[in-house]
């Protein structure tokens, strides 16, 4: 079967259509791989679906913090769903075509989707920063005004500029080959099929990395070099470790998010090697989101609480009806 769909344009064949190599040079275990990121999708609904409602549902939870932890949950969900359902169509059905078009569309979304992260991962930090380092003036600085309007800039700031380098990517000839060695539609390896010189896109990826991640990384630096400053100065041990628990899971998720996709994406295209990419890609789009409700929930003693008081709550519920 012919996977590749190409024209005569300007002497250069472009190409129209890729194939996602994906997994393919693990012949003997597609079963256990579309087992096992089957299993791996199903908790990250889960896990991160059950933080939304519980943040919802429970009085002690609405609080900014809570807030913020459900929308980082829902776009969790979202930014693992760009990926990995078509990883399952690609290991279910053996087919690993994709349009051209829909490569783009799976591209812009993951990169929009990715600075929201980056925005969010800074809005949280500086919420932690208020609470800690200016307590008194936290119900006043993070009301719920001010709440949506950092979750709304956080979904929305990416989306122009990530539109317009997808398509500034995607206008390029991929003359060389249709095959992308990813399990998805990724700037790297995208743009190693492309012709020619490609050091304009390069240098347009890092500017808009520096713009996306480093800076709300550099932000994020800052308002934690304040909040350490700010419970290593507080008099008891006991408050020292209620505050450190209380950052402790947000810096984890940070190290796992900026850590894998720094080494990603702040390569050359020369120095990019296939396996590697896939094994930090798969850190940032899915183990990641994976752990991230056992990280929040299981560090966190509020929501620990709250979830006690809904297993009670069904459980008497359970009896009363029984009875």
């Amino acid at each position: 079967m012919d996977l590749t769909e190409s024209r005569k344009e300007n002497n250069a064949s472009t190409v129209t259509q890729f194939v996602l190599l994906g997994f393919s040079d693990l012949p003997n275990l597609q079963g256990f791989l579309f087992g096992m990121f089957s299993i791996m999708y199903l908790i990250i609904l889960i896990g991160n679906g059950f933080i939304i409602v519980i943040t919802r549902i429970d009085p002690a939870l609405h609080k900014p913090m809570y807030f913020f932890l459900a929308n980082f949950s829902s776009l969790e969900i979202c930014y693992v769903s760009v990926t990995l359902p078509r990883i399952l169509y690609n290991i279910g059905t053996q087919n690993r075509n994709i349009s051209k078009l829909a490569c783009a569309t799976q591209t812009c979304f993951f990169l929009m989707l990715g600075a929201t992260e980056c925005f969010l991962l800074a809005v949280m930090s500086y919420d932690r920063y208020v609470a800690i380092c200016n307590p008194l003036q936290y119900p006043l600085v993070m009301n719920s005004f001010k709440c949506i309007q950092l979750a709304a800039g956080s979904w929305l700031g990416g989306i122009p500029v990530q539109i317009g380098q997808t398509c500034q990517i995607f206008s390029l000839h991929f003359c060389s080959s249709n095959q992308i060695n990813h399990f998805f539609c990724d700037l790297p390896p995208i743009l190693k099929l492309a012709c020619g010189n490609t050091f304009v896109n390069e240098l347009s990826v890092y500017l808009v990395a520096i713009l996306f991640a480093a800076f709300p990384f550099m932000l994020i630096l800052a308002s934690y070099s304040k909040i350490i400053a700010t419970i290593l100065m507080l008099p008891t041990a006991t408050g020292q470790t209620k505050a450190f628990s209380t950052c402790s899971s947000h810096l984890l998720v940070i190290f796992l998010f900026f850590g894998s996709a720094a080494v990603t994406y702040s390569r050359t295209k020369s120095t990019h090697s296939p396996e590697t990419d896939k094994l930090f890609s798969l850190f940032y789009t899915i183990v990641t989101p994976m752990f991230n409700p056992l990280i929040y929930s299981l560090r966190n003693k509020d929501v620990i609480a709250a979830l006690r008081k809904l297993l009670i709550g069904k459980k008497n519920k359970l009896l009363c009806t029984n009875f």
